[in-house]
């Protein structure tokens, strides 16, 4: 059925709901016959490589890691990803879905970490990735209280989780200012019912993929 490559980005903080509605939005695509590749990041779906920078990353341990080799090491995985994954699978003609992409480095490590300007974070990306675009982010909102208590009732915690509710608002309000200028963003409230955010999504995915 497909004739095009697409790349969907889901967006968001802790605790949005992304892995639940990335699921259904595959579920859904497959049903209607699309090829479909689900990742994630850091790391990605069959990149050895990545997944071990995913590791270092996401390690509770290394609360001393420098913001500079935080991005660093998000980009490092990033390039990976994208050369041995994403662009091979797109150029195969499969819908490709990411938990999280360039928008999460612009909110966790710009704007969260007040690294660099703006400019100087999407240069570096650029040559991450050579200049890929997602064709539609997803954004999942939710007030950080709510979206790190879902959290809590998690087993397992990452470094990022740990970080103090300052942080987390910082980085909600750097994913509010990316939606408002860029076009290919849609912001979705992730506080409502599991079913009603599904079919938000699909409006916007059908849209993009011109399925009646």
């Amino acid at each position: 059925m497909n004739t095009q490559g697409r790349f969907i980005v889901f967006e968001g903080g802790e605790g949005t709901g992304k892995t639940t509605q990335l699921k259904l939005l595959e579920q859904k695509l497959r049903e209607k016959g699309f090829l479909v590749f689900v990742t994630r990041e850091p790391g990605g779906n069959g990149s050895e490589i990545a997944e071990k920078i995913r590791t270092i990353i996401k390690d509770p341990d290394h609360k001393n890691m420098a913001p500079e080799t935080e991005l660093f090491l998000f980009l490092a995985a990033r390039a990976q990803h994208v050369q041995k994954h994403i662009r091979p699978h797109l150029e195969l003609s499969y819908i490709v879905i990411c938990d999280r992409f360039f928008g999460s480095t612009l909110a966790y490590q710009h704007f969260g970490r007040g690294l660099f300007n703006l400019e100087e974070v999407k240069r570096i990306n650029d040559f991450a990735t050579g200049g890929l675009q997602p064709d539609l982010t997803i954004l999942l909102d939710i007030d950080p209280e709510i979206g790190l208590a879902r959290k809590k009732d998690q087993q397992v915690q990452c470094r990022l989780d740990n970080e103090k509710l300052e942080f987390h608002e910082k980085v909600r309000k750097g994913y509010l200012n990316l939606s408002e200028t860029n076009k290919d963003w849609q912001i979705i409230s992730a506080e409502n019912e599991i079913d009603s955010i599904h079919e938000n999504i699909w409006s916007h995915v059908s849209r993009l993929l011109e399925i009646v």
